[in-house]
């Protein structure tokens, strides 16, 4: 694509350290083939890849997945689209029921390709990824006859005799590109939705969980229906291939900088967007607290969620000088609760899913090393970095200026905690915003005047899988919305339809406009009934 580069993706290891979510850097390789759709490549060693696909002499590439056959499949798709296929409510229940089989048989095999790509304990993998992919399709069958409902609209005595309402109507063809934190749930989660609403469905999941991407592409082959939803394995060619098409809607979840790009190519078909991105994530907390309670929360929304690889997780935390303290040394006691005194060995921690993430955030420690006051320790053969707390590192450090997304998490301390709502405000508004306080007024003024994506008191991350709340960011931290009903909106056409008949055809809207019939149109628009009627009998 000419207008649309996707250059930038293609760094090698040694170069500098990229975004921390984009979508084509680097990968690990295994032995098996890794299948592009019609595109597969072969490695015929072991041998952990610290470049991209492009620069790879040792696999050979087959068949390439290009825009012809990416025009081709939104051809394919649009055909089964237009025939009605994917809209009747029949079929999207058969489609939700396929996938609750999928989860019922597949539970083991899903598990075992999430430890593959980022070493996800099982229970975290169950309650993060699976579980959540399961809540989502349980609520979809549950409800999705009376989300596809028109929705009644209430008339005015402008339009009498008349009725309205609201249908819910499929968008098309639209376009899913995943990524590789939680691979399976940022995968399903939205295709779930895209189903719900009766669309054709192009999934496209992240090329650095590469036994998560192959899973998905081999599930949804034997459990749903192929003329309607596909899978798109692949890096920077496929994407871009992707990219390239016109689509009815293209549901992104990354980086802000790839974001911009696929809001770029979107435009060039007026193509509307949904970004779910991130941004640095604050945890403001008091002193007036449950000191262990609060420092599990913390731990639970970081260190716990994928090693703090999450758009969600606590990127810093806001706190007092004087409560700094106290807050370090509860943090030590329940980290080591959690994952023992050498964290680095713990099977219960996630790894860092690639050499390049795991330099991008030893770069990161090593110009703060000076400020750490707990962990540190790295061990880049396991790709894995000890939690670790810098305190008071300078503003202007990378730790401050970008997504962490990693396990390291700096404490900045201010001298009242209402300091806190300036240094957040100085920074993009994040996807979620974070405060521990038993202070009404505190609660208050922080919902008030601190903007973000979503919010959660007393606690952490919990609120996306809250049902019935919507989850997207704002502005810098993405736009747009889905989860639950949100899901089944975001990938559906509120069409506006107001009916009438043949009666009661009044000659006041049309010509010739008589002083009359001003004064008459005037009194109903404006709801003076009473006007209106001394109109009519000439006594106005």
């Amino acid at each position: 694509m000419k207008s649309l580069s996707l250059g930038p993706f293609l760094v090698a290891s040694n170069s500098a350290p990229v975004g921390s979510r984009d979508f084509a850097i680097t990968r690990q390789c295994f032995p098996k083939q890794l299948h592009f759709n019609s595109h597969s490549v072969v490695s015929s060693s072991y041998l952990r890849c610290y470049a991209t696909l492009s620069v790879v002499p040792e696999l050979q590439e087959k068949e390439v997945f290009d825009g012809e056959k990416a025009s081709l499949l939104v051809k394919e798709l649009r055909k089964s689209f237009d025939l009605g296929r994917t809209k009747s409510y029949e079929w999207r229940v058969s489609q939700l029921e396929g996938i609750a089989k999928m989860l019922e048989e597949k539970e083991k095999e899903i598990a075992e390709a999430l430890y593959k790509d980022l070493s996800k304990p099982a229970l975290e993998a169950f309650i993060s990824e699976f579980s959540q992919v399961k809540g989502s399709c349980s609520e979809a069958l549950q409800e999705l006859k009376q989300w596809m409902k028109p929705e009644k609209v209430n008339t005015s005595i402008t339009t009498y005799p008349s009725s309205a309402e609201i249908v819910s109507e499929p968008l098309g063809v639209v376009l899913v590109i995943s990524t590789w934190n939680f691979p399976f749930l940022l995968s399903m989660d939205p295709v779930i939705g895209a189903i719900s609403a009766g669309n054709a469905v192009v999934l496209k999941p992240s090329e650095i969980a590469p036994a998560t991407s192959s899973l998905l592409a081999n599930l949804l082959k034997d459990y749903l229906d192929n003329s309607a939803i596909r899978v798109v394995e692949g890096a920077v060619h496929e994407t871009t291939a992707l990219l390239e098409q016109k689509w009815d809607k293209i549901l992104y979840t990354g980086s802000a900088r790839v974001g911009r790009i696929v809001m770029a190519a979107a435009a060039k078909h007026l193509t509307p967007v949904v970004l779910e991105l991130g941004g640095k994530c604050p945890a403001v907390v008091d002193s007036d607290i449950n000191l262990q309670v609060a420092a599990r929360r913390i731990i639970g929304g970081k260190w716990a969620c994928n090693s703090g690889q999450a758009c969600i997780s606590v990127d810093y935390i806001i706190t007092t000088k004087e409560f700094a303290p106290k807050l370090i040394n509860a943090l030590k006691e329940e980290l080591e609760q959690c994952f023992g005194k050498d964290p680095i060995e713990s099977k219960d921690m996630s790894r860092i899913v690639s050499p390049a993430q795991f330099t991008r955030l030893a770069k990161l420690l090593d110009e703060v090393s000076d400020k750490i006051v707990l962990g540190g320790q790295k061990d880049e053969k396991k790709l894995k970095i000890a939690p670790t707390i810098v305190l008071d590192v300078p503003q202007e450090a990378m730790v401050m200026q970008e997504e962490i997304f990693g396990p390291i998490m700096p404490i900045i301390t201010v001298d009242n905690i209402k300091d806190s709502f300036s240094i957040i405000k100085s920074k993009p508004k994040p996807l979620a915003a974070y405060l521990f306080t038993n202070n009404e007024q505190l609660k208050k003024d922080y919902v008030e005047n601190i903007s973000s994506g979503g919010m959660l008191i007393n606690d952490t991350v919990l609120h996306v899988a809250t049902r019935g709340l919507p989850f997207g960011g704002i502005e810098e931290s993405g736009m747009g919305s889905y989860h639950g009903k949100f899901s089944f909106d975001t990938f559906s056409h509120k069409k506006s339809i107001l009916y009438r008949g043949f009666e009661a055809d009044t000659s006041l809207r049309y010509p010739p406009y008589t002083p009359k019939k001003e004064k008459l149109l005037k009194a109903i628009i404006n709801g003076n009934i009473f006007g209106a009627i001394l109109i009519l009998i000439g006594w106005s």
